[in-house]
């Protein structure tokens, strides 16, 4: 018998008892970085997110669009400036946040995985009130005698609300989160992906959070990767500056959705192939797992 066959059904033997653990449990994935802008890595993204359905999960996407926004503000003349992390957004940016993450990213989404076989709908925040925001409070620049900026239309997250995800969940659908919230008011605001995504695994008490990024984990000063750390661990790693700026909102991200009542959350890889198969799937893993 051919090795290589034998070796595919132990990889699937070994599977088998994680398939069984999360039939039916709600694994919210944040989708961005390279695995989003490289071709490849993008099929292998949807093909594992389908898969995950077919297997009896219920897998919930958010998603970014950091870089394409970024090229589309080039294309209209526009110079983007960020301050602690976050895209001072006025009103010409928010229309191109917009365009490019409802209009483009997310539809490119669902047409990917519904070629692959899984059943995707697009949402914005806006949707069934999904995501309700408030604008974010004015954040000082940098340097001793720096001025305190407003953000313009950044907002943080007041609230979610679960119903749709849960109906399209029930349905069998794989919903396709684009990050933008609505206020009372009705103004629309540009939402950070990784604290939305946070915020929506708590929502729906998922069974676990997964960030993808473009790098290994969280990395501790030497760039050795840390496997594993509980809230406390993360908390002493923010104060003692070794979690530094880029890796903040997605550490943040895992908090909330612990405080939320999310089991456990990943920080993984993305531009390893199929990344999200064996964090879920094998018993080594990859990346930084966060717990209470």
């Amino acid at each position: 018998m051919d090795p290589s066959g034998i070796a595919k059904a132990q990889v699937l033997t070994e599977a088998l008892p994680y398939i069984r653990a999360f039939w039916g449990k709600t694994v919210v994935v944040k989708y961005g970085g390279a695995a989003m802008s490289d071709a490849t890595l993008k099929e292998d993204v949807v093909a594992d997110i389908v898969l995950m359905r077919y297997v009896g999960m219920r897998p919930v996407v958010v998603h970014g669009g950091g870089p394409q926004i970024g090229e589309a503000m080039a294309q209209a003349g526009l110079t983007p400036t960020f301050i602690d992390g976050l895209r001072v957004t006025d009103e010409a940016t928010m229309r191109i946040v917009e365009t490019v993450l409802v209009g483009g990213i997310n539809q490119e989404l669902v047409t990917l995985m519904n070629r692959k076989g899984g059943p995707a709908v697009g949402l914005s925040g806006k949707d069934g009130g999904l995501i309700r925001a408030r604008k974010s409070a004015p954040r000082k620049g940098k340097g001793t005698n720096a001025e305190v900026i407003d953000l313009g239309l950044v907002g943080e997250i007041a609230g979610i609300n679960p119903r749709i995800l849960r109906t399209l969940e029930e349905g069998g659908f794989i919903p396709i989160v684009a990050p933008t919230g609505v206020d009372e008011e009705g103004v629309t605001y540009n939402i950070n992906a990784d604290l939305a995504a946070g915020e929506i695994a708590g929502a729906l008490t998922a069974e676990k959070l997964i960030l993808l990024t473009d790098t290994d984990g969280i990395l501790d000063p030497t760039g050795k990767l840390y496997p594993t750390l509980s809230r406390d661990d993360v908390e002493k790693l923010i104060e003692d500056g070794v979690i530094g700026e880029g890796m903040l909102p997605k550490v943040r991200a895992c908090l909330r959705a612990l405080e939320g009542g999310v089991r456990k959350t990943h920080i993984i890889n993305g531009k390893v192939p199929h990344a999200l198969l064996l964090e879920l799937f094998t018993a080594e893993g990859v990346g930084t797992e966060v717990f209470q």
